[in-house]
């Protein structure tokens, strides 16, 4: 095991590889680099850090993360609030905002059903999608759901909840590989996924 001069090295590469996809080798170079940066500059980052920490809420109408109580998307008067995309995560909504093939709202379950993962319906934002159906003027909903059983599972779960929706209901069409979050599907194919969407009853 390597050892330290410095607990305070030590204790900065113990946290810094806690992040995802953060090795003890990664973890180190970018504490070195810390550490080398002007002292500003650190504490700028270290001033993010805490300020996203503490104050970004969830938005409360589509529960994306924001500054205020409601996002800037949902407040965007250019935005069409006749179409709803539901996604699983606040990453999803960042991988189809860079695809600039989407002009509506969004609706964000903060996750999929899961039962080995102890995710169950009442966990995500489902019941509070079925009541933006009643009280907002929605044409269609476009399920933008990961393409894994979970959220196949998910997508037919609220499919059945919207059985008094009198609008469409739309899935992604094929292009995203079984198993791929929507995160890692490049911008082009995510696009065209959701410019080809199809009715969710033909899928």
């Amino acid at each position: 095991m390597a050892e330290y001069s410095s607990i305070l090295l030590e204790n900065a590469v113990e946290a810094l590889s806690k992040l995802p996809g953060v090795g003890k080798k990664t973890a180190l170079r970018l504490a070195l680099h810390l550490l080398n940066e002007d002292s500003l500059e650190t504490e700028q980052l270290a001033d993010a850090l805490l300020k996203m920490k503490h104050n970004i809420m969830l938005c409360e109408r589509c529960y994306n993360i924001s500054d205020t109580k409601v996002c800037s998307i949902c407040g965007n008067p250019r935005r069409d609030e006749n179409t709803l995309c539901v996604v699983a995560d606040m990453r999803d909504v960042l991988a189809i905002e860079r695809t600039a093939s989407y002009n509506g709202l969004y609706h964000v379950l903060g996750g999929v059903i899961s039962p080995i993962e102890g995710i169950s319906p009442n966990d995500l934002k489902i019941a509070q999608l079925v009541q933006r159906t009643q009280k907002e003027d929605i044409k269609e909903i476009i399920l933008a759901l990961p393409a894994t059983i979970e959220g196949d599972t998910t997508n037919f779960y609220i499919f059945r909840q919207l059985k008094d929706f009198e609008g469409k209901v739309s899935v992604i069409s094929k292009g995203i590989a079984v198993g791929d979050a929507l995160e890692y599907v490049d911008e082009v194919t995510l696009g065209r996924s959701i410019q080809n969407r199809i009715p969710f009853h033909q899928k």
